[in-house]
């Protein structure tokens, strides 16, 4: 059964139905936390007299920064199909995200003002459990011994600084770009066997964008993603790995005959001609748009949860 975990500004809780359980540890960070795993235990178990209803707390990230955040790039079938991308040439491809982008999970989304073309990507976040060194070899049968659980995140990206700049950092980093949570879900060795059977869904302003499961969508597993990673990447307790996002996204590719009229053209006159062409897109993000996650398994034996955003511009 998992444990789910929550974060407030006065420390950590255990989440049982509508209740939460303080977790009396001096844990400040998300790794620190997640070595003391008998305070996790002894909140799992909590006495009634110490509970508090849900409702009552103010949520934030339940990952604390600063930690290492390291995304997959285009690692859903159909998110690399909305892309132009043939899905079965992609390999397992990393960038990162600076953990100031992390904020909580009923948090505004703020555009700086910059930014024209504001975009977004639901995506399971792992939470490492455990230092990873560069070397280590991870398998299905240990991936449990590294990385303690799930958790909601949403990918936020400036597409009119990613795409032009052929670089991810910058158009990902920016504060408030990685909503993060609600819950931290802890899992079992056999509840991580059930990460294919995961939902992700996202709405904005109610209209369902995002809707996609990992099994028969995902390309690249974690454990073979890992198996890239962990041969360049340490990681410690409290590091995020995002793990990609389905499709359904604002950005698009152009349709064919476009793309190769566009190869054609030099490129400032390219990418003047397509940014006009997304100007017109109703599904980037607006002033006051409301952006909803949820990422379950169907049967909601594992539920992370529902984040919900505000998008302000700056």
């Amino acid at each position: 059964m998992t444990t789910t975990v929550l974060r407030t500004d006065t420390g950590w809780w255990v989440q049982r139905g509508e209740t939460a359980y303080p977790i009396r540890t001096p844990a400040v960070t998300t790794g620190e936390l997640l070595a003391d795993r008998a305070a996790i235990d002894g909140a799992a178990a909590g006495a009634e007299s110490d509970a508090t209803p849900v409702g009552d707390l103010t949520l934030l990230s339940p990952v604390t920064v600063p930690c290492r955040v390291v995304a997959q790039m285009v690692n859903y079938r159909s998110h690399a199909t909305d892309s132009g991308i043939n899905p079965d040439r992609v390999s397992a491809t990393f960038f990162r995200k600076t953990s100031g982008s992390i904020t909580g999970p009923f948090d505004d989304i703020v555009k700086p003002a910059h930014v024209q073309l504001l975009d977004y990507e639901v995506e399971i976040g792992m939470v490492a459990g455990a230092t990873i060194e560069v070397g280590t070899t991870i398998t299905a049968d240990t991936l449990s011994e590294y990385f303690a659980g799930v958790v909601i995140t949403n990918d936020v990206s400036a597409r009119d600084l990613q795409l032009p700049k052929t670089q991810f950092y910058e158009s990902k980093s920016y504060p408030t770009f990685t909503p993060a949570g609600p819950r931290l879900v802890l899992l079992t060795h056999e509840e991580w066997r059930r990460f294919d059977q995961l939902r992700l869904q996202l709405w904005v302003n109610g209209e369902r964008r995002q809707n996609g499961r990992v099994g028969g969508d995902m390309i690249i597993d974690p454990v073979s993603a890992l198996a890239v990673l962990t041969g360049f990447q340490r990681l410690d307790a409290g590091d995020l790995l995002l793990t990609g996002t389905p499709g359904g996204t604002a950005l698009s590719a152009p349709p064919k005959p476009i793309e190769i009229i566009g190869s054609l053209i030099p490129p400032h006159v390219k990418w003047k001609t397509f940014f006009k062409r997304q100007a017109s897109n109703p599904k980037y993000l607006k002033d006051g748009d409301i952006v909803e996650v949820r990422i379950a398994t169907d049967d909601g034996a594992i539920d992370l949860g529902r984040q919900r955003c505000q998008v302000k511009y700056s």
